[in-house]
């Protein structure tokens, strides 16, 4: 059983020397700034993504200690996931740390939000409107958003089992980006979305148990950011935080949206040697949005 770093500097607890990573969705948004940091501190990460030309191009302008290298995946296809962890096992033998960070946003109900809509002056319009959703969208974002963990995780964690006898137990950890979202009583126009991050949630928990029953020594945990920057937040973004309000919310506390460098430090500490005490856990990294806004925590 590996002890604790007994090197207490920064540079000795967080260092990714060594280790292979791989972070779904990884070449854009909070996947890229995750991505950035493990190889900042030292590893080799694979950015998975279904768009090769995004993945190439984030790899190419990376410069640092590590590197960044594009890998096509699809975490929808059971095909394109075995593909995927054939060339890791072919080219490294082992994965340190999974990031499960594919996502996607809507369907959106934006009517939700405006008070002079219809569908919010009755039960039966407010319950039609709902029911109106398309079912096709909620399965395709489920699938993405949710479930694929499921196989992505169940996929690799062979692999970084292997990753765990290298430096020991406990070391290798996968881990889901789930969102603050899933923890909100409001659905904020997007009820798929919520409660596809509340089973991702649940999902990482699951796997966290199952493995600790088995002694299998693969750590899971989430992360839940706020607001950060990334390709599915934009377009409300450039209206300004103000616009949260709109959707029943109070603005966050800290009065801005999250850093690359907060996200990244919080994930690099979660999945290093230094965070290695850390399993079964989300960890909720917002700016205090959730101690002013309805939410199950």
């Amino acid at each position: 059983m590996a002890a604790p770093p007994s090197d207490l500097r920064a540079s000795a607890l967080f260092d990714m020397t060594d280790r292979v990573a791989l972070v779904t969705g990884g070449g854009t948004g909070i996947g890229l700034m995750i991505a950035q940091g493990l190889a900042a501190n030292g590893a080799n990460v694979y950015i998975g993504g279904r768009r090769e030309e995004v993945v190439k191009k984030s790899a190419q302008t990376f410069k640092g200690r590590g590197e960044l290298i594009p890998l096509l995946l699809d975490v929808t296809s059971k095909p394109s996931i075995l593909a995927a962890k054939s060339a890791i096992a072919a080219t490294d033998g082992y994965l340190d740390v999974l990031i499960n960070n594919a996502g996607q946003s809507g369907p959106w109900s934006s009517w939700m939000s405006d008070d002079a809509d219809p569908k919010n002056h009755s039960a039966e319009a407010f319950g039609m409107a709902l029911f109106a959703e398309p079912q096709d969208e909620w399965a395709s974002h489920f699938k993405l958003n949710a479930y694929s963990s499921v196989f992505v995780t169940s996929a690799f964690v062979g692999l970084l089992a292997k990753g765990s006898e290298r430096h020991g137990a406990w070391t290798a950890s996968a881990m889901t980006i789930t969102s603050m979202c899933g923890s909100s009583k409001l659905a904020q126009d997007h009820w798929a979305y919520n409660a596809g991050k509340a089973a991702a949630t649940h999902i990482a928990r699951m796997f966290a148990t199952e493995l600790a029953r088995r002694k299998i020594p693969v750590r899971v945990n989430s992360l839940a950011p706020g607001v950060f920057m990334s390709e599915l937040t934009r377009s409300r973004l450039e209206k300004g935080l103000d616009s949260m309000k709109q959707l029943g919310l109070h603005p966050v506390p800290a009065g801005r949206i999250g850093s690359e460098a907060e996200m990244a430090g919080t994930a690099l500490w979660m999945v290093s040697a230094s965070g290695c005490y850390l399993n079964g856990q989300e960890i909720l990294i917002d700016g205090g949005h959730a101690t002013l806004n309805p939410s199950k925590r």
